[in-house]
Order: C-alpha cells, then sequence, then structure tokens
C-alpha cells in the first residue's frame, strides 16, 4: 500500500472545525495513512485522536504548531512526533493558553470600540475548552455580517496594523525548539514562503532555525504552486532541512485545502518522517 501522509491539520481543540474523531476519519476517508494532528499551542486532541487512528489503523504522529516571536515577527514551529506529556512542553501550552485568552479580551474590547459587541463571549462558546485563535474572530465577524468572508476579517480587522490586531508576545524561536526537542520531537518551520521574506531574510532564518535545532521544512502545502515547491525545495537542500508536507486542514468548506490532497515530495528532500523515532 502507498503512503500518504499529512503532517499539518488543526481540530476543534485549537482553531479547526471537526472534533479529533471527526478529522482521523476524514483523513481515513482521504486514503491518509499517517496523519499529524498539530493543533495551535496545544497537544488537547491527541488521545480522542489516537482512539480513533487506533480503530481505522491510521497511524497517528503526535504533534504542536506553536507561535513564536523572531525578530519581532511571528512564525509558526511545528512539533512532529513528540511525547505530549514531556512536562516543560505541557507547561509552555498551559501559559499559552492563558495569552490567548488575554489577546482575546483584547481583541474583543477594540471591536466593541468600533461598534461590534459580542465577540469574546462567541468566541469563549465557540472554542468551548480548545485554544482561542483570530479564526474564532473571524467567524464572528462573518456571523454579524461585518465581513462576508475570513480573507476579508482578516484583511480589515486583524491582521497585523489593522483595527483590531493585537501584538502578542509568545516564546522565542530557540525556546520553543527546544521544548519540541526536548520532548523527542523533530522542529519543522511550517508553511515558509507564507511569511513573505526577502531571500536575505529566509536565509537569516533558516540559519538560526537550524542553528537551534529545528531539523525539517514545509516543502509541499496546500495551494502551493510547481515554481513555489521549487523554492522551498532549494531552500530545504540548501540547509539540510528535511521536507515536511502538510495541507493546514482547518475544515471541509474550503474546497482548495483538503486532507492528503498535496503535492509528492521531490526525489533529491529527505522526508521528514525518515527522522521519526
Amino acid at each position: 500500500m502507498t503512503e500518504l501522509y499529512d503532517l499539518h491539520c488543526h481540530s476543534n481543540a485549537s482553531d479547526g472545525v471537526l472534533s479529533p474523531t471527526e478529522l482521523v476519519q476524514r483523513a481515513h476517508q482521504q486514503g491518509v495513512t499517517s496523519l499529524a494532528l498539530t493543533d495551535h499551542d496545544t497537544v488537547a486532541g491527541l488521545p480522542e485522536a489516537q482512539r480513533c487512528a487506533t480503530l481505522l489503523g491510521t497511524k497517528l504522529i503526535a504533534g504542536i504548531e506553536l507561535s513564536t516571536n523572531w525578530q519581532n515577527k511571528c512564525f509558526h514551529i511545528v512539533g512532529l512526533d513528540i511525547d505530549p506529556t514531556y512536562a516543560p512542553l505541557a507547561g509552555a501550552t498551559h501559559k499559552l493558553q492563558k495569552t490567548r485568552l488575554e489577546r482575546a479580551e483584547k481583541i474583543a474590547l477594540k471591536l466593541e470600540k468600533k461598534r461590534m459587541p459580542g465577540a469574546f463571549e462567541a468566541v469563549k462558546n465557540a472554542a468551548g475548552e480548545g485554544m482561542i485563535t483570530r479564526t474564532h474572530f473571524a467567524e464572528f465577524l462573518i456571523s454579524q455580517n461585518h465581513v462576508s468572508t475570513q480573507q476579508e476579517a482578516f484583511d480589515r480587522y486583524l491582521a497585523k496594523g489593522k483595527a483590531a490586531y493585537v501584538s502578542t508576545s509568545w516564546a522565542e524561536l530557540e525556546v520553543a525548539i527546544n521544548w519540541i526537542t526536548g520532548a523527542g520531537g523533530i522542529a519543522v518551520l511550517a508553511h515558509p514562503l507564507r511569511y513573505k521574506l526577502t531571500a536575505n531574510w529566509m536565509k537569516r532564518l533558516l540559519t538560526e532555525f537550524k542553528a537551534a535545532g529545528g531539523q525539517g521544512m514545509e516543502v509541499i502545502t496546500s495551494r502551493m504552486n510547481a515554481d513555489e515547491i521549487r523554492m522551498a525545495a532549494d531552500y530545504a537542500s540548501r540547509f539540510d532541512l528535511a521536507g515536511s508536507v502538510g495541507s493546514d486542514f482547518h475544515n471541509q468548506a474550503n474546497p482548495y485545502v483538503e486532507l492528503g490532497r498535496l503535492a509528492p515530495l521531490p526525489k533529491n528532500i529527505k522526508p521528514v518522517w525518515e527522522l521519526f523515532g
């Protein structure tokens, strides 16, 4: 049987729509044989996902996606094949939940000043026990007819420099990588081209990422074209980083992002799954 990997997706433990069980079931239906659940700053969905994966014969890779700061910019680092019970990581996720709650209160206050009340209660209810993210606010803005799409919500209100944006102090890049490697995992730079860095900034980032213990980067993500794949593969090759593949799936309503629907990893790139223990 051909192995099909998807090493980046989200459940409703963070900003995904599907429960961990529903997510694993959908991945199985899409032919995914190895799935990493990588919720934002939490591992809360992993036990449920593992129970379902065991029943279906899907290999579940324990993962997380951590928000980090480097050079006053925010970058996302995916941790793959981690031990979710590793105490420093568990402690970090507890603090990150508090950080996200405080940020949510500030975003809601800014929206209220723009005559859009009720945001905090709405996003808290929507997130339930999960992490509150800006995606929850985007959905609130859509539900109140302030915007038509998530992209419009970010473009008008939630992105950096916009009316409801709140600057947040995340863990430093090196610290987050240490949490991942301490948990026995592989640190992977998520969707590297999305940060829109110049070539020089990308080289600086990858140099420091690797020096801090980073071992991989996403070479294949949803909606990448052939030129973008070649560019990402070139960076991975030059910095001797393993290549990862991940849809970054959040919900089934987006027809352009589907679990397992990914281009193949270029043959000259070492697959990140070869590093798993």
